[in-house]
């Protein structure tokens, strides 16, 4: 069983870019900039972008945040993504979720330019992925597929299966599975909470030689859940409570990773498997949009 250890893997992508950035620098160039957008006070938000801050300082990004109030209007919320949107030295523009219920995200979403949609959400470069075209893809699910080609783990002709169909994680990462492209051509198959209440998730899950697990329910695949030699990548973070830990919880997946590991030939732990991947792909797709605006089409030399 080999760990798919995200920790060592996205420092190695952060050491890159830091070594480009300093290049950048070097040679009289502008630093790359990073602009994340927080409503209210939400303790996972805080604590992820906190850690998208220490991030872009390890590669050496200016970050800014701009915060505003749970109560701040939809209408307000786009005119300052707008006003980003035309601030020459912004390079990436976040907008940290989930928003309050009054406000759209697809609409704030949309507002943001392509060119500086670092989180990959914007209909074009969801359509331009789904077409096997340049875009700036989604942090969570490239950081799943870099995962795959780091440890060459084969797909082409293999049965993926996805357990989640969200459009932050389960939508984009069956695209990018199926594509035409390295880590790709596999056979995908999606499974969602209507799969469960059918009584056939473990059906689908026995069948799969790539397993992408992104539910949000602690602890939801099981052993008998999963077959011998499967590759399992956990994408779920829960907190549950533990009263024989200081701080009260542990941190779990929505793999049951004790039971399920000693099956898997393949498989993340959680934390320090896909969510270091996340931060460090945003940080890239940060120096992707940065490129693109300075008509820096290769990266320098490194």
């Amino acid at each position: 069983m080999t760990i798919l250890d995200g920790k060592t893997v996205s420092t190695e992508i952060k050491d890159k870019l830091k070594a480009e950035v300093d290049l950048l620098i070097a040679s009289g160039g502008r630093t790359p900039h990073l602009v994340a957008v927080l409503i209210g006070n939400n303790p996972a938000s805080e604590t992820y972008v906190a850690s998208k801050v220490k991030a872009c300082e390890r590669v050496g990004f200016k970050s800014t945040e701009y915060r505003f109030k749970s109560d701040v209007t939809e209408s307000f919320l786009i005119n300052q993504v707008r006003m980003l949107n035309e601030q020459p030295d912004v390079d990436g523009i976040l907008v940290q979720m989930p928003l309050p219920d009054h406000i759209s995200a697809d609409k704030v979403l949309e507002t943001i330019v392509p060119a500086k949609d670092v989180d990959g959400f914007h209909p074009v470069n969801v359509g331009r992925m789904s077409k096997n075209l340049e875009a700036i893809l989604p942090a969570t699910p490239a950081g799943i597929m870099e995962l795959i080609r780091w440890y060459k783990i084969p797909t082409e002709g293999r049965h993926a299966v996805v357990v989640g169909k969200s459009n932050i994680v389960g939508m984009p990462v069956s695209i990018l599975l199926s594509r035409d492209a390295p880590g790709g051509r596999a056979t995908v198959t999606m499974t969602d909470i209507y799969t469960s209440k059918a009584g056939k998730l473990k059906e689908f899950t026995l069948s799969a030689d790539i397993l992408v697990v992104a539910a949000g329910v602690p602890n939801l695949i099981k052993a008998d859940m999963v077959r011998e030699g499967a590759t399992v990548i956990d994408v779920g973070i829960s907190r549950i409570e533990d009263p024989s830990r200081s701080k009260g919880y542990k941190i779990v997946g929505d793999v049951d990773y004790d039971a399920v590991s000693p099956k898997c030939e393949f498989i993340t732990p959680v934390p320090g498997g896909v969510g270091p991947m996340t931060i460090a792909i945003l940080l890239r797709n940060t120096l992707q949009t940065y490129r693109e605006r300075n008509q820096l089409t290769t990266p320098a030399s490194i």
